[in-house]
């Protein structure tokens, strides 16, 4: 039996993630995941791969809107209702329509991470579609994120995965939306479809991982090679040209459902 582990939410691209217990599917994955995004001021995306003290950074969320939190500085508040002045940013090659979210949440950014900043969030009615060589022909798309919807990755994955290095590194390193239980190690690079009411969500490409995963989410400190040099011996991925771990899912039905923790799936080929 395939299960949800566990459900994370990143609300601001590359900063801390959010557990939640439930979740409401979009049709660009778990809503308000990276619907936020930290950009320099001419519009192109930060990570914590060039800043990975964005680790440190604390998002969260209630009625009102989206709160910010750090180390050693006040918090401060971006109200779901902020009216911003319409912005063009860039997610690799893609332009995106965004709203600038204002001078004090660029002030606090650029205080804390000390170059100049802006938070921007995704324009709603802007589609932002998913690479069509790997949907099949499924209209999907997503917001901030690297490319899709979702990513899943199972806990058999990381357990083997830990098995092999000298210290075991927590599924925090690995920025999961889905965390899958009742799969053998990598079974999720066999999905097909998981299905539960009237969800379907589906398997369409392998995640390529980068530097971000040598970063301590909780410390903001790049803590060597790995798991990238163990992964490198064993995970190649030489049509990808880098090491695998993980899969991206697209939202194929299902917008408007929910995903709780400990609900079943069913795998359909």
């Amino acid at each position: 039996m395939i299960s949800v582990a566990s459900l994370h939410v990143y609300p601001v691209k590359s900063c801390r993630g959010v557990e939640r217990t439930e979740a409401r599917l979009t049709e660009a994955g778990l809503e308000h995941d990276r619907e936020w995004m930290i950009v320099t001021p001419e519009g192109r995306f930060v990570t914590q791969r060039e800043q990975p003290r964005l680790a440190l950074i604390s998002p969260s969320l209630d009625d009102q809107g989206l709160h910010l939190t750090a180390p050693g500085v006040p918090g401060i508040a971006v109200p779901f209702d902020f009216q911003g002045g319409p912005v063009q940013v860039t997610v690799w090659r893609d332009r995106c329509q965004a709203y600038d979210q204002g001078e004090v949440a660029a002030r606090w950014l650029s205080d804390y991470l000390g170059r100049p900043l802006h938070l921007v969030r995704f324009d709603p009615s802007h589609r932002r579609p998913s690479d069509a060589e790997w949907t099949g022909g499924v209209d999907a798309v997503s917001r901030f994120s690297d490319g899709f919807a979702l990513l899943a990755i199972s806990l058999a994955s990381l357990a083997d995965l830990n098995a092999r290095l000298a210290a075991p590194l927590p599924m925090n390193r690995f920025r999961p939306n889905l965390v899958l239980d009742g799969l053998p190690p990598y079974g999720e690079d066999a999905l097909g479809d998981l299905t539960v009411g009237g969800i379907r969500l589906r398997r369409v490409k392998p995640c390529t991982r980068c530097s971000i995963t040598t970063t301590n989410q909780m410390t903001g400190a790049v803590e060597g090679d790995e798991p990238l040099r163990t992964l490198k011996t064993y995970r190649w991925d030489a049509a990808l040209r880098g090491v695998k771990f993980g899969q991206n899912l697209i939202v194929v039905t299902g917008d408007g459902e929910h995903l709780r923790s400990g609900m079943e799936l069913h795998a359909v080929d």
